[in-house]
């Protein structure tokens, strides 16, 4: 399991993010009260599956000697009411949506390109976001 990621905040929306031995920045858009110091909480959580993504099928391509020359990933992500969605299953709150483009370069066959597809679909980011998922808060 990953050590822990430690958010900081004052009295801006902007927040500094520890991360093993990396900083990031989060904040909002100034329209939405922030700084735009940093990325979104949500463009975070894109660029994680995003780069799950991509890390998955890099893996899979070197094992299996798929000629994978590389990958780029748009994520957009959006979010409708649970009750205008006629494929969900969920029927109260917001049903969250996430649009993964995938453009693979190399000499990749037909058959090549559907394994990464497939093995797209399984990265571990994918797989926590639509599973059931716990958070538990406490003060300290």
């Amino acid at each position: 399991m990953a050590g822990p990621v430690i958010a900081r905040a004052g009295t801006a929306l902007r927040t500094d993010i520890e991360a093993a031995n990396h900083r990031l920045v989060v904040d909002e858009p100034l329209a939405a009260g922030g700084c735009d110091a940093g990325p979104t909480p949500y463009d975070f959580l894109s660029a994680a599956l995003g780069g799950c993504t991509s890390m998955t099928m890099r893996v899979v391509a070197n094992r299996e000697n798929i000629p994978l020359q590389g990958v780029e990933i748009t994520v957009t992500s959006d979010r409708q009411y649970a009750k205008d969605c006629s494929d969900c299953t969920s029927t109260a709150g917001y049903i969250h949506r996430f649009d993964v483009r995938i453009k693979l370069t190399g000499d990749l066959s037909d058959a090549q390109r559907e394994r990464l597809l497939a093995v797209a679909k399984r990265c571990p980011v994918a797989k926590t976001l639509t599973s059931e998922i716990r958070i538990e808060e406490s003060l300290v």
